[in-house]
């Protein structure tokens, strides 16, 4: 039975270790929505690691990066796949490697059918163009399964030397599994550890045959220097300010946070909703702000930076993540933007979804209420509202919560004692 508790922290052995070697696999890097792969890397440096970071592609549209990427030259760092999208295009490019490396092994068994979508795509092969000459990794830390279950092809098929680390982060373990239950049937045979973000995940990957002896859970973490603390205790001479950072998919249960704005607002609570952050459901979210007659409280942004949402949670009272299971089955991990808001001294509404009350107990550090239930939604925000030393009290609490149990730090440290109990 996967034991979902975390091992006590020990002390840290003396900096005499050597620095690892560490490969950090990711599908699209730098992307403004996921910066738990920004955190991980520069924690990893921060720790003296020689860290090499590959993505299978740059990150489309918007060219804005988190000052982070600047600050740690990650471009330095930074390697992608380099397969054309033109399926003619990509056949010539892999004849041009296949007589470049003289028809070596790992070129050739990266061709091989039992490697599935990956060998047929040809996205072995150029992976393995790109990876065979470097020197050995001692781990290969891959976000999300998918990616892992490339670079378990590519260790078996020898491109690539380490032990291979995956976390999965949310739809990689569960719309994916209930599409394909066997999708990762390789991976969970040859992989090193596997670190779902909570434990609500890791119970998933043990229904679908992953070793539990092989699992920890590992919490994504908060820089709490980075997110300063301000208690919350609504003014009601104005109007409550409630904030969500989102992609704008079905998921995110955005929908639902309108209308519990709209029923908030005609409740009678002065009331006003900023929405950070892009998607296929942009336009759709739009309308229905106007047809809940809010439109003129509402606030769309489109993505920002992680300085900027940092900024402006500093002039919000409350977090409304409203968070829903997909048509398709995909649900959330550990949101990173919970413990992000709880840090500052947000007060939080969220559903209970998920891992979310791994991260949320409700009336202790947070409200909760049931997916797509809208009355509950603004019934919390009515609450936070009309009872300012309750919004306090959860205020404080969130950000204890969170310096408690989902300090960066030790997280990172706790990731290294991982790393090395695998050497």
């Amino acid at each position: 039975m996967l034991d979902v508790r975390e091992p006590a922290m020990t002390a840290m052995k003396q900096p005499t270790e050597r620095p690892l070697r560490v490969a950090v696999f990711a599908n699209e890097f730098p992307a403004l929505s996921e910066t738990f792969v920004l955190s991980h890397i520069t924690g990893l440096l921060d720790a003296g690691n020689d860290v090499t970071i590959f993505a299978n592609l740059p990150r489309a549209g918007d060219p804005s990066v988190h000052a982070d990427f600047r600050r740690y030259r990650l471009n330095e760092r930074l390697r992608y796949r380099a397969m054309p999208a033109n399926r003619a295009a990509r056949i010539l490019g892999a004849s041009r490697i296949l007589i470049r490396r003289r028809l070596a092994r790992p070129a050739l068994r990266a061709l091989d059918p039992r490697y599935q979508e990956e060998a047929r795509s040809l996205a072995l092969l150029h992976w393995t163009d790109r990876l065979v000459d470097h020197p050995p990794f001692d781990i290969i830390h891959c976000h999300f399964g998918l990616t892992g279950r490339t670079a378990a092809f590519l260790r078996e098929i020898g491109a690539i030397r380490g032990r291979v680390v995956v976390n999965f982060h949310g739809v990689d373990a569960s719309a994916c599994l209930d599409q394909d239950p066997n999708l990762y049937h390789h991976l969970f045979r040859v992989g090193d550890l596997f670190l779902p973000v909570s434990a609500h995940l890791g119970r998933r990957l043990v229904r679908h045959g992953c070793d539990p002896d092989r699992i920890r859970v590992h919490h994504l973490g908060v820089d709490l220097t980075r997110f300063p603390f301000r208690q919350r205790r609504p003014d009601p001479a104005h109007p409550l300010a409630v904030l969500t950072v989102a992609r704008l998919v079905d998921k995110k249960g955005v929908a639902y946070g309108l209308r519990a704005v709209a029923q908030a607002a005609a409740a009678g609570t002065a009331i006003r909703y900023v929405i950070v952050g892009d998607g296929p459901l942009r336009a759709p979210l739009v309308s229905l702000a106007r047809e809940r007659g809010i439109a003129d409280r509402v606030t769309f942004c489109g993505w920002k930076t992680q300085d900027e949402i940092i900024a402006l949670m500093g002039e919000m009272d409350a977090l409304l993540f409203p968070s829903i299971t997909g048509a398709n089955g995909d649900q959330e991990g550990s949101p990173v933007v919970l413990k992000e808001a709880m840090a500052t001294g947000l007060a939080v509404v969220a559903t209970r979804h998920a891992g979310v009350d791994e991260i949320v107990e409700h009336g202790a550090s947070g409200l909760l209420a049931d997916e797509r239930d809208v009355d509950g939604l603004a019934n919390a925000l009515l609450a936070l509202a009309r009872d300012p030393a309750l919004c306090a009290r959860l205020s404080a609490a969130g950000r204890a919560k969170v310096a408690a149990e989902f300090d960066v730090q030790g997280l990172n440290r706790r990731l290294q004692q991982h790393y090395r109990s695998l050497l």
